[in-house]
């Protein structure tokens, strides 16, 4: 599925430092992609695994329970994660539907890509991790790690990066209006 590259498979752990070691390694994968002699072709299947994975078990598990317990994190804040989540996805996908990786069109798709992903993980940390380690107890974060750790990695094992399903995920946010459609 992905040609022996590491993406990841926590287990338990505080879901806020789960979340913040899986965008560590959201940047990693991206240099790798960025880099043209790595296997862009295995490390852009892999990125696509742990991305949308991270991201689904991040809006069904851990945001619901941000938004009812985490007094400094509003709802301008959660939702505005689930449009750059849904922005990135979008990004994925024209990176996902190109034939060739070596191409001046797949340099530009994955320098957006890794733009609209640095731009999240920062804002995300930020607006939301930062404020939910100060009111969201750290039984409830452990708790929660070991649950968007399995989730996060059934996902992945069900194969949610493949093409097939990125399409499927982005056209579920844009019915869900969360992106512009000057796009």
């Amino acid at each position: 599925m992905t040609s022996g590259i590491d993406l990841g498979r926590p287990t338990s752990g505080d879901v806020l430092d789960l979340i913040t070691d899986d965008h560590r390694h959201f940047e990693r994968l991206l240099a790798q992609l960025r880099d043209s002699t790595s296997d862009r072709d295995a490390v852009r299947q892999a990125f696509a695994h742990v991305l949308i994975a991270h991201g689904e078990a991040e809006e069904e598990l851990v945001y619901p329970v941000l938004r009812r317990r985490a007094t400094d994190v509003g709802e301008h804040e959660i939702e505005h994660g689930h449009e750059e989540h849904a922005e990135g996805n979008e990004a994925l996908l024209k990176v996902l539907e190109l034939k060739g990786t070596d191409t001046d069109a797949f340099q530009d798709a994955v320098e957006k890509l890794s733009n609209l992903i640095a731009h999240h993980i920062a804002e995300e940390e930020l607006t939301i991790i930062s404020p939910a380690r100060e009111s969201v107890g750290e039984r409830v974060r452990r708790e929660l790690g070991e649950k968007w750790a399995a989730r996060r990695n059934q996902l992945v094992d069900d194969g949610c990066g493949s093409l097939e399903n990125v399409r499927r995920v982005v056209a579920a946010a844009e019915r869900e209006g969360l992106l512009d459609d000057d796009e």
